[in-house]
């Protein structure tokens, strides 16, 4: 078996003297697309910006493409082709739809797939307001463009943090279309989302976050047919 594109071994860390990850550990594949879900607070978004080298962590491992990344700058984690689609989109509001999206443009070793070209063909919407800020955006339309800006990176691994939290239920489904989309193109996915039915539809795999542990981990399949699985860590 190949070693995974990402993987988190033990994972400790937090907010100062604040522990919030505990023994995190689970792999992402090439061309998977993997879920972490849990209830709020347990650590799904803390163990996001300890990957992308936003939080430092105290103790375990994390390796991409079997290089060690867990301590380097964030920017160099993203050079190494890890794309982020932040908690709260994030976009920068003084600039244009396309200047947000060329801020971040990057060609890594032959990955040049997307272009505006390709983006605004993923995103029409994104087209017709090319002109409009950051600012100007819905909330719907703010996460297009937080998706496309990530993609512009030509990331071999996409991490979405909170992919579809505060949408419209039809842009919900847009948001999904365009990951399942994705992952049919080979590109190797990290997600986080509370809509677990949703997810299971595309997902290779499922990582439960529980008090900064990971309390279980499998295929849809096997989420599908454990019910007590979201009773016990999903439920409110």
């Amino acid at each position: 078996m190949s070693a995974p594109m990402l993987a988190v071994e033990g994972l400790e860390g937090g907010y100062g003297p604040a522990k919030v990850l505990f023994d995190v550990t689970f792999a992402v594949g090439a061309g998977e697309v993997v879920t972490l879900i849990g209830r709020n607070g347990m650590g799904k978004t803390t163990t996001i910006r300890s990957i992308m080298g936003l939080l430092p962590a105290s103790a375990g491992a994390i390796r991409f493409e079997g290089r060690d990344i867990l301590r380097r700058p964030p920017y160099r984690i993203a050079q190494a082709g890890i794309g982020l689609v932040p908690e709260g989109r994030q976009v920068f509001p003084t600039l244009t739809v396309e200047e947000n999206l060329v801020a971040t443009a990057a060609s890594r070793e032959g990955r040049g797939r997307w272009t505006l070209r390709q983006v605004y063909g993923l995103f029409p919407r994104l087209e017709e307001r090319r002109g409009n800020l950051g600012s100007q955006l819905s909330g719907g339309e703010q996460q297009m463009l937080a998706v496309g800006r990530a993609l512009m990176t030509n990331p071999k691994l996409l991490i979405l943090d909170e992919a579809t939290e505060g949408l419209a239920p039809l842009i919900r489904i847009e948001i999904w279309t365009v990951l399942k989309r994705l992952k049919s193109e080979g590109q190797s996915i990290l997600v986080v989302d509370k809509n677990v039915d949703a997810l299971a539809a595309f997902a290779d795999r499922h990582v439960v976050i529980e008090k900064g542990m990971v309390a279980w981990s499998g295929t849809s399949a096997e989420l599908r047919s454990d019910p007590s699985v979201k009773d016990r860590y999903l439920h409110v």
